[in-house]
């Protein structure tokens, strides 16, 4: 097969990462940004990583998706709140063969692309990675790394063990679920606990799991989780939760995504974490009363939020 063209929609610590990763390997990489543009396109990306620094210095960068080439492969990395957008945004950089890579957080991302652009080629990826934006052109890369991506509606798997290479041939441990939706469900297992109560504790994941107190809430979320996530007929076990824990433990002191988004006055991606895997549960018989409090508990912090950037004028 042919080298692959890819194009990273939103370069974030995400999106800096690892299509910076997959730029400098040498792969054809083309980069959408915003508000850092000009600064990317005069000056580069930055990336410190624990893996070990790089920069680029020329970046194909775009601040819009109608100046872009066609790519093979497109990895979505925006958050889930800009998800809308993406109808206006995809066409002009999709071919037939295109595959789209939502690497996002949640559950319900892929069925949701689909109903509104039915005609696409869908595959998911789950980034289990601590990386964030330090300033513009500037991704540092914390902790941990791996990218799990899985097919959604894809009629073969093939392109996808070419990322995969790619991928692994750009330092970045890559598989392939079998079972999209089961690995979503056993992300959320992470997700929900320390991303929600990082923000309602306005902590980081290390104050969380030091605490007796908070470390046990993280745990009974994570085990309820499971139990939703058995209920919808994706098999899990609860021992998952303890290596989760373990795992975060040797983690560094880290601010998880809906944190950083809090901070910067972003919107928090509380439906894709919370409100659609309580919703799929309830479907299923399954209440999820500890995740449905936290999400109330975010819906409250957000509309004050909202509110204080109104009385306020602030503007992101």
């Amino acid at each position: 097969m042919a080298n692959l063209r890819y194009g990273v929609i939103g370069t974030g610590g995400l999106g800096g990462y690892y299509g910076g990763r997959l730029a400098y390997s040498g792969q054809d990489v083309h980069f959408l940004l915003n508000s850092d543009y000009e600064y990317v396109r005069m000056n580069g990306l930055r990336i410190d990583s624990v893996n070990g620094d790089f920069r680029l210095d020329q970046v194909s960068a775009y601040q819009a998706t109608t100046d872009m080439p066609g790519c093979d492969v497109l990895l979505v990395c925006l958050k889930t709140t800009h998800n809308h957008l993406l109808p206006a945004m995809l066409p002009p950089v999709v071919h037939p063969g295109s595959v789209v890579i939502m690497i996002q957080n949640g559950l319900g991302i892929e069925e949701e692309l689909d109903h509104r652009m039915p005609h696409l080629n869908i595959a998911g990826g789950l980034a289990f990675i601590g990386a964030g934006k330090k300033g513009p052109g500037h991704i540092t890369h914390l902790d941990l790394g791996s990218l799990v991506i899985g097919g959604y509606n894809l009629k073969t798997i093939k392109i996808l063990q070419q990322v995969c290479d790619d991928f692994q041939g750009a330092g970045v441990p890559c598989s392939i679920s079998e079972n999209l939706d089961a690995s979503r469900w056993q992300k959320l297992v992470w997700n929900v606990p320390f991303n929600g109560m990082s923000v309602v504790l306005n902590t980081t994941t290390d104050q969380i799991v030091s605490n007796p107190s908070t470390r046990q809430l993280a745990l009974e979320m994570m085990l309820e989780v499971i139990h939703a996530a058995n209920h919808c007929g994706v098999p899990m076990k609860e021992g998952l939760a303890f290596r989760m824990m373990e795992m975060t433990d040797g983690m560094v002191p880290y601010a998880p995504s809906m944190k950083l988004d809090y901070d910067f006055n972003r919107p928090m991606e509380i439906d894709a974490i919370y409100t659609r895997p309580a919703q799929k549960a309830a479907q299923a018989g399954f209440e999820m009363k500890a995740v449905a409090m936290l999400e109330k508990q975010l819906r409250f912090i957000e509309a004050r939020q909202k509110l204080n950037a109104k009385t306020t004028g602030f503007k992101e």
